[in-house]
């Protein structure tokens, strides 16, 4: 994409803004580059940052599902203990801070729509009734054996992992009701046991916002089609798109949507000046 051509959708994306009255984020995992957290694409890529499963020929499918919870805790939450501790101390990059501006000038402001387990749309301020995280959090906890359909805050534990052999050091967490080993409440691959009531109540504020939006736009960031249920949930919308992403910007070309093959914040900050150009912040809505 020449720099002509960048700049003619960046400005169609920001008119695309300025006529909703409510905004869809919808964000997979390439919308947490920005701050510094892996996108595994690929098996190679998965080894890069977790060299002690390359040695097991453990990839992402593997290690990303309950089966090593009973007999391999110290594994298991060896990566997940390492991914919690990661996606605690990130800080959201700056495109979060502007999605939120954008939403401030429309009566129904934002929902957000995510694969994304981090946590980070909280950290940067959004309000939990307004995010679905389809696949679950990191920071929230159910029993392994599911004895409750309960599920808890992972604030109480504090992973300390050895990176080296990916191996947990301290206790696991245990689950209150029963004793038995704690997970993180995240849906896995193959997995039968997820508690999804928090993700349940979340779909229903979301279909409360869905229902009083009556012009919504999507912005999707970073959602890929090897997990594609970001992408899919929001073709169904039936809503004007932008789509940022760095590797898969391609979308079905109408007139109420524009694809931009850049890095989220990159993309988000030259909306955000295209939008001012337009006076869109400030304005009175109606």
């Amino acid at each position: 994409m020449n720099s002509s051509s960048q700049q003619a959708f960046i400005k169609k994306a920001a008119t695309l803004i300025s006529e909703a009255d409510g905004l869809l984020v919808t964000a997979g995992a390439g919308m947490g580059v920005d701050s510094g957290l892996p996108d595994f694409r690929g098996a190679e890529g998965f080894w890069q940052h977790y060299p002690a499963l390359r040695a097991s020929g453990i990839c992402f499918e593997d290690i990303a599902s309950p089966v090593y919870f009973p007999e391999h805790p110290e594994l298991a939450w060896g990566f997940y203990g390492h991914r919690l501790a990661l996606y605690r101390q990130t800080t959201p990059h700056a495109g979060f801070q502007i999605l939120r501006q954008i939403a401030s000038q429309m009566p129904n402001n934002a929902f957000v729509f995510t694969s994304n387990v981090d946590g980070q749309f909280q950290k940067a301020g959004f309000a939990p009734e307004q995010i679905v995280e389809c696949h679950g959090s990191i920071h929230y906890l159910q029993c392994i054996d599911v004895c409750e359909q309960d599920i808890w805050p992972a604030d109480d534990f504090e992973p300390q992992v050895d990176m080296q052999r990916c191996q947990l050091l301290n206790l696991p967490p245990r689950c209150p009701h029963c004793g038995s080993l704690a997970r993180p409440n995240i849906m896995m691959f193959n997995d039968w046991h997820w508690v999804d009531t928090r993700s349940r109540q979340q779909h229903q504020y979301l279909q409360a916002w869905l229902k009083k939006t009556r012009r919504p736009v999507i912005v999707e960031l970073g959602a890929g089609t090897a997990i594609a249920t970001v992408r899919y949930f929001g073709e169904r919308q039936k809503a004007p798109i932008v789509r940022i992403n760095m590797h898969e910007a391609d979308i079905k070309r109408t007139t109420k949507n524009v694809s931009l093959a850049m890095g989220a914040q990159q993309a988000l900050l030259q909306i955000q000046s295209a939008l001012e150009e337009l006076g869109y912040f400030g304005k009175t809505q109606p």
